[in-house]
């Protein structure tokens, strides 16, 4: 790093105040704590990572020095579990997004499985697959959700972020207690493990790679020959990074 990019001393110096600063206010908020999943606790938290993270990062751009601090990522946001040791029930929650990258493709499918006589699905209006929002309704009620995310380019989608939390609890819930909400009253100490799914993840070990390779060929004898054995035409693209966090 050039000299006119360093962060100043006192920078630093003002890095480390902050820090300071967030751990008395993160002190002062779990004395004050109103519970378990008391929101200013949280707040707290974020606040003191955050502070920890840029003097971390200021101290090594200036003195080349690191800290103990570990800094949580996406996949470790998670608070620590308090649900019951051995849970008689779960609940799996989900959450895909899509782009309808196609629409005539989609209205298409739709015309399909409208002519194939299955005007009866539930919530679907007559002559739907001539809307997006109906032919979504008529796609979604004939095919499983993992069908259709395995099937996606069929029905003229594009796959987005998507995740899957696991939690636990002592007992089951009565039949229809939740239907009216089904993903309210999430208890993040309930969460068993999580898995996340984002093409940002490929970003950033993109990124890295483009580091490491940079080293390595610094180290490089300049008259290493390379080959490459692969067929452009058989390559498949990569699937989206995947993170999960368990207990």
């Amino acid at each position: 790093m050039s000299d006119a990019a360093q962060p100043t001393a006192a920078e630093v110096r003002a890095a480390a105040e902050a820090i300071k600063t967030a751990l008395d206010r993160h002190l002062a908020a779990v004395e004050r704590r109103s519970g378990d999943d008391d929101p200013a606790v949280f707040e707290a938290f974020n606040q003191l990572a955050a502070a920890a993270e840029a003097y971390d990062e200021l101290l090594y751009d200036r003195y080349d020095e690191v800290t103990p601090f570990e800094i949580p990522g996406a996949d470790e946001t998670l608070p620590p579990y308090a649900g019951p040791e051995e849970p008689h029930a779960i609940s799996v929650l989900i959450r895909r997004d899509y782009t309808v990258a196609e629409p005539q493709r989609l209205l298409a499918q739709a015309e399909r499985v409208e002519a194939a006589d299955y005007e009866d699905i539930a919530g679907v209006d007559e002559d739907a697959a001539g809307t997006v929002p109906g032919a979504l309704g008529l796609l979604f009620g004939e095919f499983e959700p993992d069908e259709i995310a395995s099937r996606h380019k069929e029905f003229g989608l594009e796959e987005g972020d998507s995740t899957l939390w696991v939690t636990a609890a002592e007992e089951a819930p009565e039949a229809g207690e939740w239907l009216e909400a089904p993903f309210e009253h999430i208890d993040p100490q309930a969460v068993v493990c999580r898995f996340d799914v984002s093409a940002v993840f490929d970003d950033e070990d993109d990124e890295d790679d483009e580091t490491d390779d940079t080293d390595d060929a610094d180290t490089e004898d300049d008259d290493l020959e390379f080959v490459d054995d692969e067929d452009p035409d058989e390559a498949d693209d990569e699937d989206a990074g995947v993170r999960g966090a368990r207990r």
